[in-house]
């Protein structure tokens, strides 16, 4: 019983000691090192860090009073704190990066890859438009399906690419990206984003590709390019629409900086590989071997029906002799 008491004594002293120590001024936080911190909202965001950290000790740190210190700030994401014995605390500022204006009534305000929205503040003519039929506060989260849609894609996109995107919008396609010079790029929705892009770099950066008026992402291993007829037979041709025309020096400054956006894999002299090749370019390359007479077609659909479209245009040219000539200017059936 003696040996109990002096026990429990012991624990208490100790226990009450550390209590009393952990929230003394001995470890007071005096020192508060912010990282990861940028934009116009910067310096409000570094007081209320260091404000709410110069009030606990490095024992007894609370994160959740960070996040509440800046919780009005959308831009902040995550922070990552470290505390140094016995007056120093390291807090690393994970910040959400816009990835799109929403146009609403006019006005467009920043939105990062999650949804959130940023503000005004952060918007500019270089980020991609996506439509909304309502703007919703700052620190507030995308709701529609089709804007959250939008973003998630732009949120997974190489660098190298983003810089080209304008706007982003559903069309008969699906989720469909637009680029600057007019070239547009069907991903369908919003699964696989990464995939999708990967797929679109290396359609690019082949050049089979040159003088598409659309790319078909869809399906990432089964990418397909469509063509107009005329840009096809004669790129010099003037009666090649003109979107045909403005999509080649798009696809040559893609070409020169996409090769580190695929990991330095993709060749800018080469073919696209058996995985990726487009069935618009193999329709091509065979009606332009049987007949001689370039043509273009886009088809994404189910393998059965592009082989058999593929032997029914094999069949028509071994009996008539005449050229094949296929346009393909509307949309591919997608998977």
């Amino acid at each position: 019983m003696r040996v109990t008491f002096a026990a429990l004594v012991v624990v208490a002293l100790f226990g009450g000691g550390w209590l009393w120590l952990r929230g003394s001024s001995l470890v007071a936080v005096e020192h508060v090192h912010i990282s990861g911190v940028q934009g116009p909202e910067a310096i409000e965001i570094r007081k209320a860090l260091d404000g709410a950290a110069g009030r606990m000790t490095t024992l007894d740190f609370n994160p959740g009073a960070l996040r509440a210190a800046v919780a009005s700030y959308p831009l902040v994401g995550a922070l990552r704190v470290r505390t140094s014995f016995p007056h120093s605390v390291s807090i690393s500022v994970s910040e959400r990066q816009p990835v799109a204006a929403l146009l609403s009534s006019g006005q467009h305000t920043a939105v990062a890859a999650d949804g959130t929205v940023l503000g005004p503040a952060l918007s500019s003519g270089s980020l991609p438009s996506i439509g909304g039929s309502t703007e919703p506060a700052p620190g507030a989260r995308l709701n529609a399906p089709a804007a959250l849609a939008a973003v998630t894609v732009l949120g997974a996109a190489p660098a190298a690419l983003a810089r080209f995107v304008t706007h982003v919008y559903q069309g008969p396609e699906g989720l469909t990206v637009a680029m600057r010079s007019g070239l547009l790029v069907y991903f369908g929705n919003d699964t696989r984003p990464h995939a999708k892009w990967l797929s679109l770099a290396r359609v690019l950066v082949s050049p089979s590709s040159a003088g598409a008026l659309y790319i078909d992402v869809r399906l990432p291993e089964r990418p397909a390019a469509g063509f107009s007829t005329t840009s096809a037979s004669s790129a010099s041709s003037a009666q090649a629409p003109a979107r045909a025309n403005t999509v080649d020096p798009t696809t040559a400054a893609l070409a020169a900086s996409l090769e580190s956006a695929v990991g330095g894999g993709a060749s800018t002299t080469s073919t696209v590989p058996p995985a990726t090749t487009s069935e618009s370019s193999a329709k091509e390359d065979e009606s332009a071997s049987s007949a001689g007479s370039a043509a273009a077609s886009a088809e994404a659909g189910s393998s059965s029906a592009a082989d058999a479209a593929s032997s029914q245009a094999a069949g028509s040219s071994e009996t008539s002799g005449a050229p094949s000539t296929e346009a393909s200017t509307g949309s591919a059936a997608g998977g």
